[in-house]
């Protein structure tokens, strides 16, 4: 029973795999420690050699081709999140709820600030990024109660763009390459 924690612990160890927590917008949420975490592959290009895939049957995959996009992005919003000031310890996590509501990507600041990202391959699945979005923040910020502060912002982040724009009030459709603009 020990196997797999033992050679998960050896790849992250290794900086091979990275995990990513759940997230739950109140800090002190027992969701958060109960959370199993994701974890993809510290180099998206990893599993594309593991699976002996060129670039032709790489994007002739389309499912397979998604995954690996996600991994890429899930790696670079890590790289900048940790280097804005005031970032969090675990800075990027993903929300999932029992509602089947799931949202790839919620970068935290320490103070509580926080933004959702859904990572979608092309133009054509931009509207459910969007649509889980207004779902999430309808969700959390809704109830006055539960003190939950709006996002800092939301955003659709896209692989085939040619152009960065507001989907609807408060979501940006944004292509990966402008990333690091």
């Amino acid at each position: 029973m020990q196997t797999l924690p033992s050679y998960l612990d050896m790849l992250e160890r290794h900086y091979l795999v990275c995990s990513v927590p759940g997230w739950a917008p109140p800090a002190r949420s027992p969701k958060r420690v109960r959370t199993k975490p994701k974890r993809y592959l510290a180099d998206p290009s990893l599993a594309v050699a593991a699976l002996g895939m060129s670039p032709d049957s790489l994007i002739s995959d389309w499912q397979a081709f998604g995954s690996v996009f996600e991994n890429l992005c899930m790696r670079d919003l890590e790289v900048y999140a940790r280097s804005i000031p005031g970032s969090a310890l675990e800075p990027v996590r993903y929300y999932r709820d029992d509602s089947g509501l799931e949202v790839d990507a919620v970068i935290e600041l320490d103070d509580g600030r926080w933004a959702a990202i859904e990572v979608k391959v092309s133009e054509d699945k931009v509207q459910d990024g969007v649509s889980s979005l207004k779902r999430l923040r309808k969700k959390l910020c809704a109830n006055a109660a539960a003190r939950t502060r709006e996002p800092e912002f939301m955003m659709v982040l896209v692989g085939m763009s040619d152009y960065a724009r507001e989907a609807e009030e408060g979501i940006s459709v944004v292509p990966v390459r402008a990333l690091g603009k």
